[in-house]
């Protein structure tokens, strides 16, 4: 029996032996949640929804939605994370539902695109922002994404109380910029209605605009299913996943609606809408000039308050392809002082890294990122939540302490909508999304080797 399968065992100093540990609570669980799903997406993604709406209130039904969506997921993962509380979150699942070579396949694909992919993406807007404040040169922004992946990294290699707290920080910063973004709004005299000349000559598409809205709605909730990834390492886990996942979600919901509210009534649909930097123009609008250092400065900390999120969650899979596969078993080391899977931590930095070399040679690094990881991580999105009804019908007589209810209509509909994401990801990116194919693929080999070393 590998580690994966104690989910909370003590284990002597040994790093060979040594196990995660229950040291998150409730608290703990929800910070990470919200850092990983506040990141830059907020500051961009509701310039995008708007562009299609024919009303304010169009858009905020779009983010109404994404905030069910998002929780009627979560309710899916919170039964698989409270029945499977193991160290490997969906590896897990995906092992026990479909086998252990989709399995390798899925923490391959984890490794060396969809986290690393994530860590790049986030670090990229991280570098874009901090040159905004000061610029250190031509490769300015790759140059702090760097910093923040190297210094965040040897964070977390110090150990999860130093994580932890930052993060907490972290996310509370966060959360109170977002409040003041929020007021400032809120409390901004309404912009005049546009003139009649903005009006477009045809009524807005309801189906192409809600298949696009939503597809940038769901990527600025995404993030919450890294729950899954800390279940081994929260306190009564049985209770605090599926309360963590919930009040996680809620808040997220709430500020998402607010904020909008605030760019709809500080700049009007057509301003929203027409904006490159939605959050900059309503700060600028209300405050001048000191207004976008402002907002930069909140979009700084929000990626950093992500990057580490994504970082922690990141290295677990890592850590469990190590337990159970013999060529990555160097992976699987979990230093007992610090409580941490140290090797992991630094592959995934290494790749992450490079990830961010390939983005300043294409010279295009954020959307080189998004189309990489986006259709990868959809798919296995699917398959995940797929692996819910599959093992109620494989483990039947398995101890849940929580059920989805409305069982099984809600992961129908939610597996639904993770495939028609999967659709809009491969339609819509570009020459990166083959590239994070072929790099999957090249994981292939490697699940035919322990296959061979299995029957042996």
């Amino acid at each position: 029996m590998s580690i994966l399968d104690r989910p909370h065992q003590l284990e002597t100093a040994d790093v060979h032996t040594a196990a995660p540990r229950p040291l998150l609570g409730l608290t703990d669980a929800i910070a990470l949640i919200v850092g990983l799903v506040i990141g830059a997406g907020i500051f961009e993604t509701p310039a995008l929804v708007a562009a299609n709406a024919d009303s304010q209130s169009t858009v905020l039904q779009a983010w109404v939605l994404g905030g069910v969506i998002s929780l009627i997921g979560a309710l899916c993962y919170a039964e698989l994370a409270t029945t499977y509380p193991y160290v490997g979150g969906s590896y897990y699942y995906l092992k026990r539902a479909f086998g252990q070579p989709i399995a390798i396949l899925f923490a391959w694909a984890r490794m060396s695109v969809i986290q690393t992919g994530s860590i790049a993406i986030l670090a990229f807007v991280c570098g874009d922002y901090a040159s905004q404040l000061w610029r250190l040169g031509t490769f300015s922004p790759s140059i702090y994404a760097a910093l923040a992946i190297v210094l965040l990294t040897a964070l977390n290699l110090l150990g999860i109380k130093h994580s932890k707290r930052l993060q907490n920080w972290l996310t509370i910063t966060t959360i109170l910029g977002l409040l003041a973004v929020i007021i400032i709004g809120l409390t901004m005299t309404p912009v005049p209605a546009p003139a009649p000349i903005t009006t477009p000559p045809t009524p807005t598409d309801p189906a192409k605009f809600w298949g696009s809205a939503m597809v940038f709605v769901l990527l600025s909730y995404g993030g919450w299913n890294e729950a899954a990834y800390i279940a081994a390492e929260i306190k009564n886990y049985q209770r605090n996943i599926v309360r963590s996942l919930l009040w996680g979600i809620g808040i997220i919901t709430v500020l998402y609606l607010s904020i909008n509210l605030a760019y709809l009534r500080g700049l009007g649909l057509a301003g929203t809408a027409q904006s490159q930097a939605v959050a900059a123009d309503l700060l600028r609008r209300a405050l001048g000039e000191p207004g976008a250092v402002l907002i930069s400065l909140l979009v700084v900390v929000c990626t950093l308050d992500s990057i580490n999120a994504t970082i922690f969650t990141g290295a677990r899979t890592t850590f469990a392809l190590g337990q159970d596969v013999a060529v990555f078993r160097f992976l699987g080391v979990w230093q007992d002082r610090p409580s941490t899977p140290a090797t992991a931590y630094l592959l995934q930095g290494a790749i992450s890294l490079a990830l961010i070399g390939l983005g300043t040679i294409t010279r295009d690094g954020f959307k080189t990122m998004v189309d990489y990881t986006s259709p990868i991580f959809w798919f296995f999105f699917l398959l995940s939540s797929l692996s819910l009804m599959v093992l109620r019908v494989r483990d039947p007589d398995r101890v849940r302490p929580f059920r989805v209810p409305l069982y099984p209509i809600l992961p129908i509909l939610f597996c639904a909508a993770c495939g028609y994401l999967l659709y809009s990801s491969l339609v819509f990116t570009g020459a990166g999304a083959i590239v994070g194919v072929i790099v999957v693929a090249l994981g292939i080999p490697f699940v035919y080797w322990h296959r061979q070393q299995q029957i042996r």
